[in-house]
This record gives C-alpha cells, structure tokens and sequence, in this order.
C-alpha cells in the first residue's frame, strides 16, 4: 500500500512540478532569457518545426492554444524584430503564410545553445547516465504529446 501511495504522490507532483519549471528554468539559469524572448522563441519554434507545412497565424493561435488575436500580435512583435516575414502561400497565393527570417534561424539557435546551458548547468550533479536517460524520456514523452495532436 506504501508503494502505491509513493506512486501517487509522485505522479500528483509531475503537472505542480511542470508549471514551475515553465515559470523559471530558463529565466533563472546563467545568462538569463527575457520573458519577451520566450514569448518569441515559442513562435518561432512552431514557424520552424512546420518548416515543410505552411504556417499561418491562425496555426500559431491553434498550436499555443491561444486567442488568435494574441497570436497575431505575437507574430507581429516578431516581425518586428526581423525573425519572421510574411510570405505567399505557394498553394493558395490569397493566404499569407509565416517563414523564418535569417535574423529568426540565428535566434532560435542561440536560444538552443542556452536551453543546452541550462539543461547541463541545472543536471551538472547528475550521472550522466541519469541526465541522458532524463533526456531521452522527456523527448519521448514530448513525442507523446504531438501525436496524441496527428488527426486520425
């Protein structure tokens, strides 16, 4: 019976544990990332990870789950900023689809290069057999989530 509430109490702590690593690990650690450049960084990995679809805003509102107007000014900021620019679709030339700008691809590797940082900074006391296992369990269940996302 121990066991068992063990496994609760630990499971009950994952959705806890994931609201306070959204609010802080990257704004914390080393070389602190401004909360304008997540915001940006969020954009700008849906703009890129659809890299062989084309994006819209509205896709960007459906993916953040957001309104659209948000989104919108979301996308717009990081126009702004030079990340992204608007393009023609290439399927249907009435619909304005988003593609990363050069400004935009050396941002978001920036942006990985510190996520790398602070994964290795915050997991420097780990065996680094712990810190890959931890690695590949949170990429499989982030792969879980994206295809619970794939239509059917």
């Amino acid at each position: 019976m121990a066991a068992k509430q063990e496994s609760a109490r630990l499971l009950d702590a994952v959705g806890p544990a994931f609201s306070r690593l959204r609010r802080s690990v990257l704004l914390d650690v080393q070389q602190p990332v401004s909360p304008k450049d997540l915001t940006r960084t969020l954009v700008l990995n849906i703009v890129n990870e659809a890299a062989d679809d084309e994006i819209t805003v509205g896709d960007v509102a459906e993916r953040l789950g957001i309104d659209p107007s948000v989104a919108s000014r979301m996308v717009s900021d990081c126009i702004g900023a030079g990340y992204l620019v608007r393009a023609a679709s290439q399927r249907d030339g009435r619909r304005t689809v988003l593609r990363l700008s050069p400004d935009g691809t050396a941002t978001l590797e920036r942006f990985r290069q510190h996520q790398r940082a602070a994964f290795e900074f915050i997991t420097r006391d780990w065996p680094e057999s712990e810190r890959l296992d931890f690695a590949r369990l949170l990429l499989k269940y982030v792969d879980a989530i994206d295809a619970l996302r794939l239509p059917d």
